[in-house]
C-alpha cells in the first residue's frame, strides 16, 4: 500500500475577491514546484469556490508543504474563507496530521482500496 496522503482544501472567495485569489495561484504553484514530494498540485474553481487537490509522499511530506505555503495561505484568506478540508490517506499517516491539523478541523478519509498505476 502507498504512503500517499492527499489534502482538499475549498475556499470560498468572498464577493467581488475571486480574482484577487486568483493572482494568488501561480505563486503557490511556485512554491509548491520545488517541493520533491509531491505527487500532483492543481487548483479548479466552481463559482466563488476554489479548490486545491494535492498529494504527497505521506504526512511529512504534507506538513513539509504546509509550512512552504503558510504565509500564502493566510494572505489569500484575508480575502476568502476555508470553508471545508478533506485529508485522504492511509490510517498510519493520517494519524499523524492529527495533532499538526487540528486547527483546520479536516475530515480525514482512510484509504480502504484502489488500484495503483505507475
Amino acid at each position: 500500500m502507498s504512503n500517499v496522503v492527499s489534502i482538499h482544501p475549498y475556499f470560498k472567495a468572498h464577493e467581488g475577491k475571486l480574482d484577487a485569489f486568483k493572482a494568488l495561484l501561480p505563486k503557490f504553484i511556485e512554491v509548491t514546484s520545488t517541493e520533491d514530494k509531491c505527487h500532483w498540485y492543481d487548483f479548479s474553481i466552481c463559482g466563488d469556490t476554489i479548490h486545491c487537490r494535492e498529494a504527497y509522499d505521506g504526512a511529512d511530506g504534507l506538513l513539509t508543504h504546509l509550512g512552504n505555503v503558510d504565509a500564502l495561505i493566510s494572505e489569500g484568506l484575508t480575502f476568502s474563507d476555508l470553508i471545508r478540508v478533506e485529508v485522504h490517506g492511509p490510517a498510519a499517516e493520517l494519524e499523524k496530521l492529527k495533532g499538526p491539523l487540528a486547527d483546520l478541523n479536516p475530515d480525514y478519509y482512510v484509504f480502504h482500496s484502489g488500484i495503483g498505476k505507475p
